[in-house]
């Protein structure tokens, strides 16, 4: 009878701690995938914000040679004003609008693209004004600064298809269920690409200005 009893207790304790047990292993289990969703995005959320910062390393580098481009040709084109005034505007508000790597929201993104897009803009109307000049194109100083410009517009689309690149698998681990769910908890959200900066398709034609 005694054995019975002790029987029926177990049986009763189990009854009464299983549901916890089940639980708590169920919570351990959330708890372990959601560390491991939490440390591959943190991952991937790393490796996108530094390819972000090589993008903006590429425009600097534009932004750089602005004032050696602009320093040669007024020597050749000083009745230019008024297109050199809104080169330098335009590299002013390109270079005051910086994003930070870890918080790259779709509306920064969006300024910075509109503010780059302007720069392309006023450089293709510069290099316009340029093929009035036949003497600043034959300028070897200018043809260097020109060759140095073209690899820098090379290097920026290398570095935005990167940066595109970067954010596909990111968005796929946020966006795929169960991973969803996890996402909005902790708040991580879908990142914008970079798709090119407005006025993209009126890019300087570097090689035929230097022709």
């Amino acid at each position: 009878r005694q054995r019975q009893m002790c029987i029926r207790d177990s049986n009763h304790i189990m009854k009464k701690w299983l549901p916890l047990i089940i639980i708590a292993i169920i919570a351990i289990g959330l708890y372990m995938k959601g560390s491991g969703f939490y440390n591959s995005v943190i991952e991937e959320e790393e490796n996108v914000g530094e390819q972000w910062s090589k993008v903006e390393s590429a425009y600097q580098l534009r932004s750089d040679l602005i004032p050696n481009l602009m320093k040669i040709a007024e020597r050749y084109a000083e009745y230019e004003q008024e297109t050199f005034n809104s080169v330098i505007e335009a590299r002013s508000k390109a270079t005051s609008i910086q994003i930070d790597p870890s918080n790259i929201t779709p509306e920064k993104l969006e300024q910075f693209k509109q503010a780059q897009g302007s720069m392309t803009s006023a450089l293709s109307r510069l290099l316009a004004v340029f093929e009035r000049y036949p003497d600043l194109k034959a300028n070897e100083n200018y043809k260097e600064v020109m060759n140095s410009y073209d690899r820098v517009e090379k290097r920026i689309k290398v570095e935005r298809d990167r940066f595109n690149e970067s954010i596909t698998p990111y968005n796929n681990l946020v966006r795929k269920f169960p991973n969803n769910l996890y996402a909005s908890i902790f708040g991580f959200e879908k990142k914008s690409r970079f798709d090119g900066d407005e006025g993209i398709e009126n890019a300087p034609d570097i090689n035929d200005s230097i022709r």
